[in-house]
């Protein structure tokens, strides 16, 4: 029985360094909410929630990463081939419907970004895009491959799935490529089963404002648990962040930026409070921090680490009501006249590492279809127990994860 391989592939590579000073009165500068004119993904803030406290639940005291916004796209781009119930589900898990028009908002938002996210700026490159790769045995509808090449800009390779061993050559070489190195040999095993592969790629390579000086690194305790204690290389600065406090969820919000508007926001929860703030993690909760996050005086302690997560969506996507696309119910019938067809796997891989003078990440994912105010005094911030962090564009989040053995 054929199979029909999905592939979306993310990568970012912020490099760390800058935090420029700020005088008084910009203390009371604030992360601004998205102007009109800004493209922010449809309903990234819920869906970037619920997939990462399903993500945790299913891997509990473990680092998690991933980009919300490769998953997103990877599903809205399924949307296109999907129909009746399996596309209602997806575009319900993405916080849409099926009521006129807005599907057509989703794939128009996406396709915004594809072409705002890729404008080149100065201190900070970004670039997003897709790819097909189809055998030429495979019928695919003409519908299908148009909204691919028009709303999503993807670049369309013919694949000789026959020959397995350079089919996979072909898709790793190009995802190598895209992510400047960091993500190789994402496709393994493929046969002769396979017949489309799709890819989504982002490179993200930032400088901060201002970066840590090495000389300021130094060993020091990083609590695991309660019971866990394990040492790392301690980043630290003073310097004005954006900061606030949440005392309703009983967490510190440090905001970090890097220049060309991208962010990198650190979530500090209480002494046994991380579960708490998962659960309150909401869109509503993000908004209120964009808003009230102002700049203040910080003796700032991070550490340098390399985590990485690998996730089988196929199993964690049904958590939060993405099922019947991974079944024999499944309606993929805008995608190939074929009517027996279904997602069989669909596998997600991130990476990031931060130290003084970078942030460097990859994610990949990847699908598988079968057939079948005034200056305040300055305060310390410790980042020496799991945290949270996101790595944001305007409001747009690129990644999303977290920290609990660097």
């Amino acid at each position: 029985m054929k199979l029909v391989l999905l592939l979306c592939l993310t990568l970012i590579s912020p490099q760390l360094a800058s935090l420029r000073r700020h005088n008084s009165r910009e203390t009371k500068k604030k992360i601004k909410e998205p102007a009109v004119h800004d493209t922010v993904a449809p309903s990234t803030r819920e869906f970037t929630f619920d997939l990462y406290r399903a993500l945790a639940s299913n891997a509990p005291g473990q680092n998690i990463f991933f980009s919300p916004l490769s998953i997103s796209m990877s599903l809205a781009m399924l949307t296109l081939g999907a129909r009746s119930n399996t596309k209602a589900q997806i575009l319900e898990g993405l916080g849409h419907s099926l009521q006129p028009g807005s599907e057509e908002e989703l794939h128009n938002t996406f396709q915004k970004l594809l072409q705002e996210l890729s404008q080149p700026r100065e201190g900070l490159e970004l670039s997003l895009g897709n790819a097909l790769f189809m055998d030429p045995i495979v019928s695919v509808q003409e519908g299908f491959l148009r909204a691919m090449k028009t709303m999503y800009q993807a670049d369309i390779f013919p694949t000789n799935f026959g020959d397995s061993t350079e089919a996979q050559k072909q898709i790793n070489d190009y995802v190598a490529k895209k992510t400047k190195g960091k993500i190789v040999d994402l496709i393994q095993n493929l046969d002769s089963t396979h017949i489309i592969v799709m890819v989504n790629y982002i490179f993200f390579k930032a400088k901060w404002e201002t970066g840590f000086s090495p000389e300021n690194t130094k060993e020091q305790d990083f609590h695991v648990n309660w019971d866990t204690t394990v040492k790392v290389s301690m980043m630290n600065r003073e310097d004005q962040y954006y900061y606030f406090l949440d005392r309703n969820l009983s967490c510190e919000v440090v905001g970090v930026p890097y220049e060309g508007n991208a962010t990198a926001l650190l979530i500090l929860p209480s002494e046994g409070k991380m579960v708490q703030v998962e659960n309150g993690l909401t869109g509503k909760r993000l908004g209120k921090w964009l808003h009230l996050l102002t700049k203040r005086q910080l003796d700032l302690y991070l550490p340098k680490f390399s985590i990485e997560g690998s996730y089988q969506l196929e199993k964690i996507l049904p958590k939060i009501g993405i099922s019947q696309i991974f079944t024999s119910q499944a309606d993929l019938s805008g995608l190939t006249n074929h009517s027996n067809i279904q997602v069989s796997e669909m596998v997600h891989r991130a990476v990031v590492e931060v130290d003084e003078s970078g942030t460097k990440a990859a994610a990949a994912t990847g699908t598988v279809f079968m057939f079948r105010s005034a200056r305040l005094s300055s305060q310390r911030v410790v980042f020496n127990k799991p945290f949270l962090l996101a790595i944001m564009e305007n409001t747009n989040f690129l990644f999303f994860g977290k920290v609990t053995q660097p």
